[in-house]
C-alpha cells in the first residue's frame, strides 16, 4: 500500500466532487482498500488501480494544509495530486476549471497568509484540454481560474478539477463523466511554464494560450490582487512553478502596473515574453526558441521574429520528436539585399510578405515594424532559401518595373515611368486633380490642349546592388 500512485482527492462534503468520483469508479477497475487500521480520522475511503488512487476524505479540501505529509504517513505515497472539487460563483455560468491554490494576500479560505502551494502545470494542461476536447456539446466555458484560497501548505504537485457554479452544474452527470475522462486520460507533459501577471479570474487570454500553444501556467495573479503582489511573491510564484518565463496580460493591466512588475522581473532576471512570441514557439523546442529570441534581439533589438511553417516542418524532420530538446541544429544568420527587399515592400508589401512566410526560415521586423534584411535558419539550406528569396523579390518587381540584370556585376537595374510635377508646371499644368489624371497615366484637356501622360512623365532607373547571385531566367 506504500507504492507511489497519482492521488485523486475527493470530499464527501463537495457534491461535484462526489459527481466526478462516482463517474472514476465506474471509468476505471478499482480495489477497495481497507481503511479500519488506518490513523486519519478524515478518511472516509481509499479505491486504488495500477495508476491511481482515490481518496476521499469527510472535510473540505481547501482547509487540507500538509494533507501530502498525511498521506505518505498513511502509506499513500503520491508525487501528484488531482483535486476533484465544485467550483462556485454568483453568476451561476456552466464552467469546467482548473486551478492552483495558495494566498497572495490574505487567508480568507483555506491555508496561510502571503503563501502558495506547489502547482502542477505538467498536467494541468492535459487536463484543460482534455476538458476543451471532449466538451463537444454540454455547452461549458473551458477556463484556468487565478491562484486563489488553501491548502497552501502542500509541497506534492497538485491541480484543482472542476465543475460550476452552481447546484444544477455540480450534479449534471455529464459534466461528472467530463471532468473523470479529462482526469484519467491526462499525461503529464514537458512544456515551457509560464507564471502569469494579470487578468480577471477566470484567465481567458492565459487560457487561450493554453489551448492554443504549446505552453503551461503555473500561478497566476489577476488584477484585483496586483496591489499585493510584491517581488518576494513573484519569487515565491516563479520557483514553485518552476516556470521558465513569465507572462502579463497587457491588455488588462494599468500602465503603473506594468511598469512596476517590468521593474520586478528585470531585477529577478527573468525572461518576459509577449503573446506574439509565445505564439512563435509552436513546434519549437524550448532551447532552440531562446537561441533564435537572442540572436534576434541582437540584430533587431526590441523587434519581433517570424517562424515560418517550412522551418518547423525542418524542424521535425531534423529531430526525433518536436520538442526533443537533444536536437538543436545550427541556426545561422544571412542578409538580403536591403535595397531589394525594401523595393519589393514599397511596391507590393502584402505579396513581399507572404513570399516570406513561405521562403524565409525565420524573418524579422525592427521595432518600428519594418522589415529586417536578416534571414535566420538551418545552415544546411539557408543558402537555397536565400536564393530562392532573391528571385521571389526579382519576381515581384517584374511586375512593376522594367529590370535589366547585370550577371558580372550582381546588379539589378530597374526602371519606370514616374510624373513630373516639375513638367506639368512647365505646361502651364496647375496643381490639384489634373496631377492626379496624369499620374495615374490618363489624359487631361487644358486650354483646348490635350495633354497625354507620355509628355508629363519621366524614367527613372535605379541601381540595385544584390548579396546573393540569382538565376532570373
Amino acid at each position: 500500500m506504500n507504492n507511489e500512485k497519482i492521488t485523486i482527492l475527493c470530499s464527501t462534503v463537495d457534491r461535484a466532487s462526489q459527481n466526478i468520483k462516482e463517474h472514476l469508479l465506474s471509468l476505471r477497475d478499482w480495489k477497495t482498500i481497507d481503511i479500519k487500521a488506518i490513523d486519519w480520522s478524515e478518511l472516509t475511503a481509499v479505491y486504488e488501480n495500477e495508476k491511481y488512487r482515490i481518496i476521499e476524505i469527510d472535510q473540505h479540501h481547501i482547509y487540507q494544509d500538509k494533507i501530502d505529509k498525511k498521506m505518505d504517513s498513511c502509506g499513500f505515497n503520491t508525487n501528484l495530486i488531482i483535486v476533484a472539487s465544485k467550483h462556485k460563483s454568483a453568476d451561476g455560468r456552466a464552467v469546467l476549471t482548473t486551478h492552483f491554490t495558495g494566498n497572495p494576500n490574505n487567508a480568507d479560505f483555506g491555508g496561510r497568509d502571503r503563501e502558495l502551494s506547489v502547482p502542477a502545470p505538467s498536467i494541468m494542461r492535459p487536463i484543460l484540454m482534455n476538458m476543451k476536447e471532449l466538451d463537444q456539446r454540454s455547452g461549458y466555458e473551458i477556463n484556468m481560474e487565478s491562484t486563489h484560497h488553501g491548502p497552501s501548505d502542500v509541497k506534492t504537485p497538485m491541480v484543482y478539477a472542476e465543475i460550476g457554479s452552481g447546484e444544477e452544474q455540480w450534479s449534471d452527470p455529464e459534466a461528472g463523466e467530463l471532468v473523470a475522462r479529462s482526469i484519467l486520460e491526462a499525461k503529464e507533459e514537458d512544456t515551457p511554464i509560464a507564471i502569469g501577471i494579470g487578468g480577471g479570474h477566470y484567465a481567458s487570454r492565459q487560457t487561450k494560450l493554453i489551448l492554443e500553444t504549446y505552453i503551461t501556467f503555473g500561478h497566476n495573479f489577476p488584477d484585483y490582487q496586483l496591489e499585493n503582489i510584491d517581488k518576494d511573491m513573484v519569487l515565491q510564484a516563479f520557483v514553485k512553478s518552476n516556470a521558465d518565463f513569465v507572462y502579463f496580460d497587457r491588455k488588462s493591466m494599468q500602465s503603473k502596473m506594468r511598469e512596476k512588475f517590468t521593474r520586478i522581473i528585470d531585477e529577478l532576471g527573468y525572461l518576459l515574453l509577449r503573446e506574439n512570441e509565445i505564439r512563435e514557439m509552436k513546434g519549437i523546442p524550448w532551447k532552440l526558441f531562446l537561441e533564435i529570441r537572442s540572436m534576434s534581439e541582437k540584430l533587431c533589438p526590441n523587434g519581433r521574429f517570424r517562424i515560418s511553417d517550412a522551418f518547423r516542418a525542418d524542424m521535425e524532420r531534423n529531430s526525433n520528436h518536436p520538442h526533443d530538446e537533444t536536437a538543436m541544429p545550427e541556426i545561422v544568420t544571412e542578409a538580403i539585399s536591403e535595397k531589394l527587399l525594401q523595393q519589393c515592400i514599397t511596391c507590393d508589401k502584402n505579396s513581399t510578405i507572404k513570399m516570406l512566410d513561405i521562403l524565409a526560415p525565420i524573418y524579422l521586423e525592427k521595432d518600428n515594424g519594418i522589415i529586417s534584411n536578416f534571414i535566420m535558419g538551418f545552415a544546411d539550406n539557408i543558402k537555397i532559401a536565400m536564393q530562392d528569396i532573391t528571385n521571389e523579390c526579382i519576381k515581384i518587381l517584374k511586375e512593376h518595373y522594367a529590370i535589366k540584370y547585370i550577371p558580372e556585376d550582381n546588379i539589378l537595374h530597374i526602371s519606370d515611368e514616374q510624373f513630373s510635377p516639375e513638367l506639368a508646371r512647365n505646361m502651364g499644368i496647375p496643381p490639384g486633380p489634373m496631377y492626379g489624371k496624369l499620374a495615374r497615366k490618363e489624359s487631361i484637356v487644358i486650354d483646348g490642349r490635350t495633354i497625354g501622360p507620355e509628355m508629363v512623365h519621366v524614367r527613372k532607373i535605379k541601381t540595385i546592388p544584390l548579396s546573393n547571385a540569382v538565376d532570373i531566367t
